[in-house]
């Protein structure tokens, strides 16, 4: 059994496909789930070169090998937390298109307010219709924006019109390369980045929804 706090579980791992290509991110709790059943393997970087680990070679690798806070102890053995996955037994191909989701909007807009401008932390932000549901409005990326509090409450249930506000730019779907180069640009760890540059570069472009 693992004991330690909920947040350092719901922390984020990097998930490559069997051709290295990066595919999605998940939990340390799914990825050591992964890692346990013999789905995934672990990748580390030292010395400029890749090496990947099984469960068993990963916990032996963890025992004297790594400081304190990056460690989850169980009852009978530490293991170190996993930054990088490389899948063993899914096809998965990176996505050309970006999934209509909350986290996804966020980083189209880089947690900033659409109507005020400020930046947020997410838990400090909301999802606002442009054009409200009760109007006819869709749940689309050119109708769903973030808004600080303030603003979601001065807007209401009304149009931009009515509320004598406006957007600081037009919204629509975006490309995920351009969600790569955000990641890449705010991604704190340091063994990300060398598949997040990589995704940039490779990625298909494709075009705006008309």
């Amino acid at each position: 059994m693992i004991a330690l706090s909920t947040d350092v579980l719901s922390s984020e791992v990097l998930v490559l496909n069997k051709l290295w290509q990066v595919v999605s991110v998940c939990s340390v709790r799914r990825a050591l789930c992964l890692l346990y059943l013999r789905h995934a393997q672990v990748v580390l970087k030292k010395g400029g070169s890749f090496y990947t680990f099984g469960f068993e070679d990963w916990r032996d690798f963890s025992q004297n090998r790594s400081k304190d806070s990056e460690i989850l102890r169980t009852i009978t053995y530490k293991i170190r937390i996993p930054r990088v996955i490389l899948l063993l037994v899914y096809d998965s191909f990176p996505p050309r298109r970006v999934k209509f989701t909350r986290k996804n909007i966020y980083k189209r807009d880089e947690n900033t307010c659409q109507y005020c401008g400020r930046k947020f932390k997410s838990q400090d932000l909301n999802l606002d219709h442009v054009v409200p549901l009760s109007r006819q409005g869709k749940d689309s990326w050119k109708n769903v924006v973030c808004s600080c509090v303030p603003c979601n409450l001065r807007k209401g249930n009304r149009t931009l019109t009515e509320a004598g506000m406006s957007l600081i730019r037009t919204p629509k779907r975006p490309h995920w390369r351009s969600l790569v180069r955000y990641t890449l640009d705010n991604v704190v760890e340091e063994s990300w980045k060398d598949f997040l540059d990589l995704a940039y570069w490779n990625v298909e472009l494709e075009q705006d929804e008309k």
